[in-house]
């Protein structure tokens, strides 16, 4: 039992810290995708022949989208600014850049696990289902119009039920007290009052009705 006391404070302790792979994550992911959209923004009629030769439609409106998205998507996802709205778009981008031009030269598995773009929309799908963390603007914004994650709100919907369950305990254990405190000065008087032998008709009632139903019989005359 104390073993498994340890691991469930163990697990406990990481799930509470949880926030800081988030941080780390969406710093590091954010600032590429910031520095790459910034690079294609600042040269984006090169970008933009590169969509001619992937035979992608309406080259130059979907490049400067493309580069827009990664970088203000970046941005966002550094700050943890509408980090779950952010990562659609992003998912998106990297989705399009995987059908239309990576699977054109992935002959094996090996080749496509190795690609970059399917590796960031599995980071941004994570983003997506476990939220920003705690140091976010998002978390600022949420804080006072009470809005949790999916992880924060189990966390309190386990708190409170713990405060609730000893709680609970609490008001059993006071009425319980109440009642043998209130039961004491009726049990006392009926003991002072009472005589023993209606205690004993109280007591057992059944008795009673047995030696009514005998003493009420009529007896026979002795012949």
């Amino acid at each position: 039992m104390q073993i498994r006391t340890q691991i469930e404070r163990i697990l406990g302790l990481i799930n509470t810290k949880e926030w800081v792979a988030q941080l780390l994550v969406r710093l590091f992911v954010g600032y590429f995708f910031m520095e790459t959209g910034w690079a294609k923004l600042h040269n984006l009629d090169a970008f933009a022949q590169r969509f001619v030769g992937w035979e992608i439609p309406y080259p130059y409106l979907n490049a400067a989208l493309s580069a827009y998205t990664e970088f203000i998507g970046g941005c966002l996802t550094i700050l943890g600014l509408g980090t779950r709205l952010v990562s659609i778009p992003m998912m998106i981008n990297m989705l399009v850049a995987i059908l239309k031009v990576n699977l054109k030269r992935v002959t094996t598995l090996d080749d496509f696990v190795e690609l970059d773009e399917p590796l960031n929309a599995l980071v941004y799908l994570w983003l997506l289902l476990s939220g920003p963390g705690r140091v976010s603007v998002d978390y600022l914004i949420g804080r006072p119009f009470r809005l949790r994650g999916p992880r924060d709100g189990d966390l309190a919907d386990a708190k409170e039920g713990k405060s609730s369950s000893g709680g609970d305990v609490k008001l059993k254990r006071r009425a319980s007290k109440l009642s043998s405190s209130a039961c004491r000065p009726l049990l006392s008087w009926s003991r002072e009052r009472v005589p023993a032998d209606d205690m004993l008709v109280l007591i057992s009632p059944t008795k009673s009705k047995r030696e009514e139903g005998t003493s009420s019989r009529p007896r026979r005359a002795a012949s």
